[in-house]
């Protein structure tokens, strides 16, 4: 199982990965551990990551980035309003309301939602990770939100700082208006975030040139840390906001605080470390690398998560960032009543039972009750319909259990929804008495929870049918009861039914179903376009790389070689930036097999002319050794005097008449230009090598008979001795020796007189 984390950041991602050695942050195929949070859209292929910032000038109308903000928030919502004239590509109105991201891809106009644009970012993390892994990722933990608590903290926000003293600078000196040129507003910025990185390690004067920025005109000026700061003032002064109000919510003393650890690219700043560590009063540790921290904190707690990992144990709780409250119409009264269900920094993951009584459907609407808290305007959670409530068979009110939850992602849900359907019978049990005694307690302690307006002294004068809008139960204490009531007088038995209720739920921003998979859909099909345009583009490099490759080697080792390839290979080296710049892949395949056919014979000759001469060399040992060996047998030397003349004679003969096919082909080789397939190739010598080998081999290497000694008669040898007696030592010794020398066991020492024995 997968461990992993990503850390998906408004300019960078990184992800991180558990293994058995630990948590590490992972390169992606750049072999760079930060993947931009990029995506580039072209006229055949979407680029995502390091290749989509490289065409952020090129193609900066169609290149997306710092699309993380317009998350979760209309078209018409002012922050995107604000930020829309400042955009180098263009936003649109999505049919739901929210914001789109408009673009050229395919050569078709196309508007992306800010979901799928960041699900395409996603999924190129996810090719990293699995990449690393060598194995599927099915289960993370993606971090979404900024470390910081201000979300106008961060880099980004200093950048735009220098982007506009820039801007009105070169309009002052050079008459310029950059921002009515996309291409020159987005160099800009490039240069503005170098610069600010520099500025954190140099207080000096620092300059910013830009070659033909803008109508062939180069810019320049030059800024320092000191006047970086001063016009940054208004970010700066809210540095310490955020601290104060951490500090109060989690109710500790700034001496509380051991040890203050700073992650983030804004960290690096000296302003802002220089404030942070005055406000806590501490020097600042800077253990953790400030851009990785937050993916390998991912990872981690995807490691406690999964049941793949042991880990040791942390106390890590989430919390609901944000008060969360229910409203509907009341069914008592006229109007509308709302009760706070989670409230801010309540525990997460966490599930509520809330009970009403009705006698029709109902609705409830969730909703943030501190709007003002809010990254963006709109507090609204969703609408969620109770459906198919109906009374009890009395006519009374029905009780209908709702439990709503805030799940381990932080997302809010009516989760299901049951009624409470009351059966009465003759029968009656005393335990059951027990039971009620105990849910009224339960229920006297619920009341204390109820919505303002509705006091404990009116609810207990009223029945609960009457009065009772809603209790609230958390479900850790659904069930329980306590047994230590004293009895009570014999009530008749109440027999329950629960059923459960269809929840039609309506969430405010939440992708309805359809659209959902048509999105997955319109991803897959996008995924496979960019396989197939990255298959093309490998194909016109493969036949790029053969035209440089084989141009090279024709005027080196190949150029005794050639015969009609170079010119070929101009043609379609003019071809590839020509006619052939934007061809299907089929068509550069087989340009490619044109080219090899005319290459490979080349190729070929020249392996030859390499290999040929080892293979004569290998042949012409083999003769020679036959013919020493034929010589040696005429002149009778002992070692082979038990050969057959016969054989002797083949292997002369056969010797003979592969010398003069050596030299025969040799000398027509010879003869033979470089340019044209060889007369005699390499496989047919050593064809020629082995065939000599196989026939001549054996008779070379025949050993000589082995010559037996004649036996001394020796009774019953084979079956041990006769008539119990033990055989004589010396023939024991006789038979351990031969044993060794691999001789007859029946030979003796005296029969082996050219022997000693030890």
């Amino acid at each position: 199982m997968s461990v992993v984390g990503f850390d998906v950041g408004f300019l960078n991602c990184y992800v991180a990965v558990a293994r058995a050695g630990g948590i590490e942050t992972v390169a992606n195929e750049y072999s760079d551990r930060c993947t931009p949070a990029c995506v580039s859209f072209g006229p055949r292929n979407r680029s995502i990551g390091a290749a989509a910032k490289s065409q952020v000038v090129t193609n900066c109308k169609n290149t997306v980035q710092g699309f993380k903000r317009f998350h979760g928030r209309a078209f018409s919502d002012p922050f995107v309003q604000r930020l829309k004239n400042s955009l180098v590509y263009d936003i649109a109105q999505m049919p739901t309301g929210t914001t789109g991201i408009k673009v050229m891809y395919m050569d078709e106009e196309k508007v992306f939602s800010i979901e799928q644009v960041t699900a395409m970012l996603l999924t190129k993390l996810k090719e990293t990770a699995e990449n690393a892994l060598k194995k599927p990722v099915a289960d993370c933990v993606v971090s979404v939100l900024a470390t910081a608590c201000d979300p106008e903290l961060g880099g980004k926000d200093f950048d735009e700082f220098l982007v506009k003293h820039f801007c009105e600078e070169f309009g002052k000196r050079y008459k310029l208006d950059v921002k009515s040129k996309p291409r020159a507003l987005v160099r800009l910025y490039q240069e503005c975030e170098k610069l600010k990185k520099l500025m954190s390690a140099n207080s000096s004067d620092l300059p910013l040139n830009i070659e033909c920025f803008m109508n062939d005109i180069d810019v320049s000026a030059k800024l320092n840390r000191g006047q970086f700061e001063e016009m940054c003032a208004d970010i700066l002064a809210r540095v310490e906001a955020p601290l104060q109000s951490l500090l109060e919510l989690s109710k500790l003393k700034k001496e509380d605080i051991y040890s203050v650890e700073i992650v983030g690219g804004a960290s690096r700043i000296p302003a802002v470390k220089e404030r942070i560590s005055k406000f806590f009063g501490k020097e600042l540790s800077t253990t953790l690398n400030a851009d990785e921290a937050v993916a390998r904190g991912c990872a981690l707690q995807c490691a406690i998560l999964s049941p793949a990992f042991k880990v040791r144990e942390f106390s890590i709780t989430d919390v609901v960032s944000y008060p969360i409250s229910l409203k509907w119409h009341s069914s008592v009264e006229d109007g509308v009543s709302d009760c706070e269900v989670f409230p801010k920094n309540h525990a997460a993951p966490f599930s509520k039972v809330l009970t009403f009584y009705r006698k029709e459907p109902f609705s409830l609407e969730a909703y943030y009750n501190c709007p003002s808290e809010l990254p963006y305007p709109d507090p609204t959670i969703g609408q969620f319909m109770i459906q198919k409530v109906v009374p009890q068979a009395s006519g009374e009110s029905s009780k209908v259990k709702v439990k709503v939850r805030v799940n381990i992602h932080g997302i809010f849900s009516v989760s299901s929804a049951s009624l409470v359907e009351v059966q009465k019978s003759d029968e009656t049990e005393e335990s059951m008495e027990i039971d009620q005694a105990a849910e009224k307690e339960g229920e006297t302690d619920q009341e204390e929870q109820q919505p303002q307006g509705e006091a404990q002294k009116e609810a207990e004068e009223k029945t609960p049918q009457e009065t009772e809008e809603m209790e609230t139960t958390p479900e850790e204490n659904k069930g329980e009861k306590k047994s230590d009531q004293p009895p009570q007088a014999k009530k008749p038995k109440v027999k329950t039914k629960v059923l459960d209720l269809p929840i039609e739920n309506s969430p405010q921003w939440q992708l309805a179903d359809d659209m959902l998979n048509l999105f997955v859909e319109n991803e897959g099909k996008m995924i496979m376009q960019d396989k197939l345009e990255k298959e093309r583009n490998d194909a016109k490099n493969n036949v790029e790389e053969y035209v440089y490759d084989m141009r090279d080697k024709l005027h080196g080792m190949l150029k005794n070689f050639v015969n009609a390839l170079s010119l070929k290979l101009e043609d379609t080296e003019n071809w590839l930036y020509e006619e052939g710049e934007d061809e299907p892949k089929h068509k550069y395949i087989d340009k490619l097999a044109e080219l090899k056919k005319l290459g490979q014979p080349i190729q070929e000759r020249y392996t030859e002319a390499e290999e040929r001469p080892k293979a004569f060399e290998d042949l012409g040992k083999q003769i020679q050794q036959y013919m020493k060996f034929v010589e040696a047998y005429k002149m009778k030397e002992e070692q082979y005097d038990h050969l057959d003349e016969a054989d002797v004679t083949k292997v002369d003969k056969l010797t003979n008449e592969a010398m003069i096919w050596m030299n025969s082909a040799m000398n027509q080789q010879s003869k033979q230009s470089p340019t044209v397939d060889p007369s005699i190739k390499v496989k047919d010598i050593q064809a020629k090598t082995r065939e000599l080998f196989a026939v001549c081999n054996p008779i070379v290497t025949k050993p000589k008979p082995k010559v037996e000694l004649p036996k001394e008669d020796t009774p019953a040898e084979q079956n041990g001795p006769v008539n119990g007696q033990e055989k004589p030592q010396e023939e024991s010794a006789g038979k351990g020796t031969s044993e060794s020398t691999g001789n007859p066991a029946s030979e003796t020492t005296e029969s082996k007189p050219d022997m000693d024995l030890d």
